[in-house]
């Protein structure tokens, strides 16, 4: 099919002016040649913001020298930033959720929309393949939207097709994707595997994202049957439960036999798994992250990190005490959607301490630390040393719950810290 608009990247971007804002589709779809395209006009450009998901890749754009070109405001703050973040970017606290909220009701006005998607099919539909998430409602509501046209990027379903008409210049592109790759779990997160596939029942539908936990997680449900995934995102470690009818959605109520999702990582591997499957379904953040949505389904068990948490229940999982890390998420969305589903299990998995030896388990969060899940959402704790259920138990009966999945090392202190607290005798385990 003959695509219309097509010109060169450097000709594309010529379309993004001083002061407008400017929206780049994020994690492994992040259009590389628009942005670097973008980057070399910075001489051209003034006060020009940049706000996405988490990118991969190159982000130029966050350079101190381009300080008077570009501004960043990031959703999620992915690692190419991290280090800019007080400098030309900054972060916006926000439900992932709640993102194309601000496109759609107008909170946010978009001027232009970088994407990279796929050739168009005979009818001139061309699909956003691994990140559907809040790019569909920036499409929708941008003033302009430039699209690079590339072969490598998988073919998905859902809402994530989008016809030649919608984009203002098309740039043909054969660029790959960014892939993040497998690597092995430590021992540690081995343990954390094993601890919560044992609590995660025949039936369950599942939410997970990437690295070595969700991964060993992966590796210990060979034995179980009829799971579903609905997940703001996934990578390759679902394929083979996939592939063995393992994952299979059949006891899902919202989208039986689908995989829901807004975004995807992993390797080739995964994005060829994805291309032209109609098993898949990437759809709008809006609607993968609704709780009414995700408490529909049975048993939905919801797995995210955290950075520390404090012996009461509150979970820091967007900072380092005032210095940010990542970003609220998605992970409030699925931690009450699963709360409300029928057999449903929020759990929060962490290694016990950090690399350093320092306890993630503590008695106070540090100063300035950002409560992502409050201690009232908190149900389940993971570590390598068990599993720790907070519903229904008072502040004391956490404290010791959670004393009793900290490293060893740490446990003396931390019941000193909880006698001090509650000034009275504990149980001995």
């Amino acid at each position: 099919m003959k695509i219309p608009n097509l010109m060169t990247a450097q000709e594309a971007v010529k379309i993004i002016k001083s002061g407008n804002r400017v929206l780049i589709q994020g994690g492994s779809a992040t259009p590389q040649t628009l942005v670097r395209a973008m980057v070399a006009r910075a001489p051209e450009l003034k006060n020009v913001e940049i706000v996405h998901l988490h990118t991969e890749g190159e982000c130029g754009y966050t350079a101190p020298e381009l300080r008077e070109s570009f501004q960043t405001n990031a959703f999620f703050i992915g690692g190419n930033i991290r280090q800019r973040i007080g400098d030309t970017a900054d972060y916006i606290p926000i439900f992932l959720s709640d993102i194309p909220s601000l496109f759609r009701e107008g909170y946010m006005k978009l001027d232009v929309v970088l994407v990279n998607v796929s050739p168009p099919d005979k009818h001139g539909f061309c699909s956003l393949g691994v990140s559907v998430d809040i790019v569909i409602s920036a499409i929708e509501q941008g003033q302009s939207v430039i699209a690079q046209i590339n072969p490598r990027m998988p073919r998905t379903f859902g809402d994530a097709l989008v016809h030649l008409n919608n984009f203002a210049a098309c740039v043909a592109v054969e660029e790959e994707l960014h892939e993040m790759i497998l690597t092995a779990p430590t021992k540690e997160e081995v343990l954390i595997g094993k601890n919560i596939a044992e609590i995660i029942e025949d039936g369950a539908t599942l939410q997970m994202g990437i690295g070595g936990i969700p991964n060993a997680v992966l590796s210990f449900l060979k034995n179980h049957k009829d799971l579903g995934v609905h997940t703001e995102m996934f990578s390759e470690g679902i394929v083979d439960l996939v592939e063995k009818g393992i994952v299979n959605g059949s006891q899902k109520k919202t989208n039986p036999y689908k995989i829901v999702s807004g975004f995807a990582m992993g390797s080739r591997r995964l994005y060829d798994f994805m291309d032209d499957n109609p098993e898949i379904e990437m759809r709008d953040i809006a609607y993968v992250n609704d709780t009414a949505v995700i408490r529909q389904n049975p048993k939905v068990t919801a797995i995210n990190s955290a950075i520390e948490i404090d012996f009461t229940g509150q979970v820091c999982a967007d900072s380092i005490g005032t210095r940010m890390f990542s970003g609220v998420g998605g992970q409030m969305d699925f931690m009450r959607g699963a709360a409300l589903s029928k057999g449903g299990k929020p759990i929060i998995a962490i290694t016990s301490t950090t690399a350093k030896g320092v306890s993630k388990i503590v008695p106070m969060l540090k100063q300035g630390a950002g409560v992502v899940t409050t201690r009232a959402h908190a149900r389940y704790v993971a570590t390598e040393y068990g599993v720790a259920l907070l519903f229904g138990r008072n502040l004391k009966e956490r404290a010791q719950s959670l004393r009793d999945i900290a490293h060893p090392d740490h446990r003396e202190e931390l019941d000193k810290a909880i006698f001090e607290r509650f000034g009275s005798s504990l149980s001995v385990h």
